[in-house]
Protein backbone atom coordinates (compact mmCIF):
# COMPACT_ATOMS: atom_id res chain seq x y z
CA UNK A 1 0.00 0.00 0.00
CA UNK A 2 2.80 2.42 0.92
CA UNK A 3 4.53 1.82 -2.42
CA UNK A 4 1.33 2.65 -4.32
CA UNK A 5 1.00 5.93 -2.44
CA UNK A 6 4.61 6.82 -3.27
CA UNK A 7 4.01 6.03 -6.93
CA UNK A 8 0.85 8.16 -6.97
CA UNK A 9 2.60 11.05 -5.23
CA UNK A 10 5.46 10.86 -7.72
CA UNK A 11 3.04 10.91 -10.65
CA UNK A 12 1.19 13.84 -9.10
CA UNK A 13 4.41 15.83 -8.72
CA UNK A 14 5.36 15.12 -12.33
CA UNK A 15 1.89 16.15 -13.48
CA UNK A 16 2.08 19.40 -11.51
CA UNK A 17 5.49 20.17 -13.03
CA UNK A 18 4.14 19.48 -16.50
CA UNK A 19 1.11 21.69 -15.88
CA UNK A 20 3.34 24.53 -14.69
CA UNK A 21 5.51 24.23 -17.79
CA UNK A 22 2.45 24.19 -20.05
CA UNK A 23 1.09 27.29 -18.30
CA UNK A 24 4.39 29.10 -18.86
CA UNK A 25 4.35 28.07 -22.52
CA UNK A 26 0.80 29.32 -23.01
CA UNK A 27 1.68 32.61 -21.29
CA UNK A 28 4.71 33.14 -23.55
CA UNK A 29 2.66 32.32 -26.64
CA UNK A 30 -0.04 34.77 -25.55
CA UNK A 31 2.57 37.50 -25.15
CA UNK A 32 3.87 36.77 -28.65
CA UNK A 33 0.34 36.75 -30.08
CA UNK A 34 -0.40 40.10 -28.48
CA UNK A 35 2.76 41.57 -29.99
CA UNK A 36 1.98 40.13 -33.42
CA UNK A 37 -1.56 41.54 -33.27
CA UNK A 38 -0.14 44.94 -32.42
CA UNK A 39 2.27 44.78 -35.37
CA UNK A 40 -0.49 43.62 -37.69
CA UNK A 41 -2.69 46.51 -36.59
CA UNK A 42 0.15 48.96 -37.23
CA UNK A 43 0.73 47.51 -40.69
CA UNK A 44 -2.98 47.67 -41.49
CA UNK A 45 -3.01 51.34 -40.51
CA UNK A 46 -0.03 51.99 -42.76
CA UNK A 47 -1.73 50.24 -45.69
CA UNK A 48 -4.93 52.27 -45.14
CA UNK A 49 -2.97 55.51 -45.40
CA UNK A 50 -1.46 54.57 -48.76
CA UNK A 51 -3.14 56.33 -51.66
CA UNK A 52 -3.20 54.99 -55.22
CA UNK A 53 -0.57 56.75 -57.29
CA UNK A 54 1.52 57.80 -54.29
CA UNK A 55 5.17 57.61 -55.25
CA UNK A 56 7.04 54.91 -53.41
CA UNK A 57 10.34 55.55 -51.78
CA UNK A 58 13.25 54.31 -53.91
CA UNK A 59 14.06 51.67 -51.31
CA UNK A 60 10.48 50.34 -51.60
CA UNK A 61 10.71 49.73 -55.32
CA UNK A 62 11.39 46.21 -56.58
CA UNK A 63 14.48 45.96 -58.74
CA UNK A 64 13.74 45.23 -62.43
CA UNK A 65 15.39 41.82 -62.31
CA UNK A 66 12.84 40.52 -59.79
Amino acid sequence: MEERIVVLETKLMATEDLLDELNRTVWRQQQELDLLRQHLHQLAQQVKTLQPGDPLRPEDEIPPHW
